[in-house]
């Protein structure tokens, strides 16, 4: 049996971030399920803004052809005046230009936490119209944690309702959807 391996991917680099903690209790419920998952810290790549006249930094490439080598892709993220953050839309950007085949490839889980009760429902909303325009498989459930800041218990376990439901339904479709994939 193939251990599946999952990336995770922070939209927020700040070191005490809500998502930052959202992705390590998302992370907890895809190790429970035998997966092998992988942090992947956009701070290690980090790239100027993207610009069609510059050539495509190095790191950019590294970066698309480890993001090649996972199953599934889980992205938290913050909520900016309703959009997703410039980081995020930067990455994307200067990856897609390397190739798309890992956005194609992959399977995308969604999720974001909030301060307030809205939990991201914009970002999420745009991020999947962007890497299903890419031609991603993105689930269609997501994990919007509103109120993220009550969410989480001491210990970093997300315990809020409906978030948790939608997180461990989430990590089911991933499993299931990437065994569906490798069968065929």
């Amino acid at each position: 049996m193939h251990t599946l391996k999952i990336a995770f991917i922070c939209a927020s680099l700040r070191k005490d971030s809500i998502n930052r903690k959202l992705e390590n209790s998302i992370i907890r419920l895809f190790e429970e399920k035998g997966a092998k998952t992988q942090i992947i810290n956009l701070d290690k790549f980090q790239m100027p803004i993207f610009h069609g006249d510059l050539k495509t930094p190095g790191n950019v490439k590294i970066l698309t052809t480890l993001l090649e080598t996972f199953d599934g892709i889980v992205i938290t993220t913050p909520e900016y005046n309703g959009c997703l953050p410039p980081l995020l839309k930067n990455m994307i950007d200067w990856t897609s230009t390397e190739s798309t085949d890992y956005i194609k490839n992959a399977i995308w889980g969604i999720a974001s936490a909030t301060p307030g009760p809205m939990s991201g429902i914009m970002c999420m909303r745009q991020l999947s119209f962007i890497l299903s325009r890419l031609g991603g498989n993105v689930l269609s459930q997501q994990v919007g944690c509103g109120n993220a800041s009550s969410s989480l218990d001491c210990d970093g376990n997300l315990i809020a309702q409906p978030a948790l439901s939608f997180a461990k339904k989430m990590c089911e479709m991933m499993i299931s959807r990437i065994n569906q994939k490798k069968m065929i």
